[in-house]
């Protein structure tokens, strides 16, 4: 299962229908919880997500809408005996807060949460389901935006394998070793075989325009970004460091994304379909104006 659960989508202020942030990445066995703003932990009980679900936690920023609801997802981490190890990103500046947050009240923790602080760019964790990497950001405080990225491996060919007389276990010794002998002949991987691109995935929060957001977005098959202002609020968007809808567009444009999820919505605009039509005029690959508790698939595998 690979899916962007959305716990919420407001920016300083949630209002009646939005959620502070909350996204939660559901990547096979891997769970990421991006910035859980306050009310994260009652928005997985709606949305039908168990807080066990969570194998890392990604802070952006510690602005208090990207991490208030940090206190409630740590205890209930403990509160429900979740057995496996939780890793927490979040930039090293704010370990003081991060701290706090931690310990905001007292309870018995029994949870395994290791903290692994983001010093700089670069790579944060990788095996083999994929890179987990994150750049900085240019917001009021230090930020961060993440990308996950898996590795290319190879899709294989049914009717190939058949031609060749391959099945069963003997598949997975081909894969593993390149090659099989099959009646004495020698077939290659590439033989029963095409190259399939990793899918790819990018986290961008609040932010100006900068070289970062270009990096984390390229060639991402989905892109997650704010876009707190409309155009006609650009100036606004420069001076607290953020992103209009039109150049979330125009950023998921350039780097050949193929969906692009627009979130983290001021109050001041109370028709969402205004952040669809703004990007639709830059972008003309799928749009999805987030809404709080849907679900969005990421898109299937480049052919």
């Amino acid at each position: 299962m690979r899916e962007l659960v959305v716990l919420g989508t407001a920016s300083q202020a949630p209002t009646r229908t939005r959620n502070h942030n909350g996204y939660l990445l559901r990547w096979d066995d891997q769970g990421f919880l991006f910035d859980p703003g306050e009310g994260t932990q009652r928005q997985m009980l709606r949305a039908g997500v168990a807080v066990s679900a969570v194998t890392r936690i990604c802070l952006t920023h510690f602005h208090g809408d990207h991490c208030l609801g940090l206190p409630g997802v740590v205890q209930r981490l403990s509160l429900d005996g979740v057995a496996h190890p939780v890793v927490a990103h979040y930039p090293a500046s704010g370990r003081e807060y991060f701290a706090r947050l931690r310990h905001a009240t007292p309870f018995r923790e029994v949870a395994d949460l290791r903290e692994e602080p983001v010093a700089g760019d670069g790579v944060l964790a990788s095996g083999p389901a994929g890179v987990l990497e994150a750049r900085r950001l240019d917001h009021r405080v230090e930020a961060f935006g993440y990308r996950f990225t898996e590795p290319d491996g190879r899709r294989m060919l049914p009717e190939r394998l058949a031609a060749h007389g391959i099945a069963g276990p003997d598949v997975g010794r081909l894969q593993r070793a390149g090659e099989l002998v099959v009646d004495g002949r020698v077939v290659g991987l590439d033989e029963v075989s095409v190259p399939r691109r990793g899918q790819r995935f990018a986290f961008v929060m609040d932010t100006r325009l900068c070289d970062a957001v270009f990096a984390l977005a390229d060639g991402v098959d989905m892109l997650v970004i704010e876009s707190t202002f409309l155009a006609e609020d650009e100036a606004l968007a420069r001076d607290y460091g953020h992103l209009t809808a039109r150049q979330a567009a125009s950023v998921a444009a350039r780097c050949g994304v193929r969906q692009l999820v627009l979130t983290h919505f001021s109050q001041r605009y109370p028709d969402p379909s205004r952040f669809a039509a703004e990007a639709a005029a830059v972008f003309d690959g799928e749009i999805v104006v987030a809404q709080d508790l849907s679900r969005v698939p990421l898109p299937s595998r480049r052919s």
